[in-house]
């Protein structure tokens, strides 16, 4: 289970909104690299797959890859503003290591595979 804050939902959809593709979801996944091993991926897309494991969250439409769902699962997304900036934040109940800046984790069973540039 995937959870998105209301205020995050909001700005997704505004951002939804404004792309030029009717049918376009939000892709959820990890990658390889990162300063700690993985490093989260968040994108519209419009392309399917026989991968792909689909939910509804917040009326919205998430789509992650399935080898992706055990580093996901749990993962709680928000939108906070800061000062003159904004931007969405990821709390993800399985990593155990993060990067400062919070786009890199790994978890206790996988460290992923970290690369030499920094976030």
């Amino acid at each position: 289970m995937i959870t998105i804050s209301e205020t995050a939902a909001e700005r997704l959809k505004e951002m939804l909104s404004e792309q030029e593709a009717p049918n376009m979801f939000l892709r959820l996944g990890v990658t390889a690299g990162g300063c700690s091993g993985f490093s989260y991926a968040m994108g519209f897309d419009d392309q399917e797959t026989e991968a792909d494991v689909y939910m509804d969250v917040q009326d919205l439409r998430i789509v992650v890859e399935k080898d992706d769902i055990k580093y996901l699962n749990g993962l709680e997304i928000d939108f906070e503003e800061s000062g003159m900036t904004g931007g969405f934040t990821i709390h993800n109940p399985n990593a155990t290591v993060t990067c400062g800046c919070g786009a890199s984790f790994r978890t206790a069973t996988d460290a992923g595979k970290p690369s030499e540039e920094p976030c």
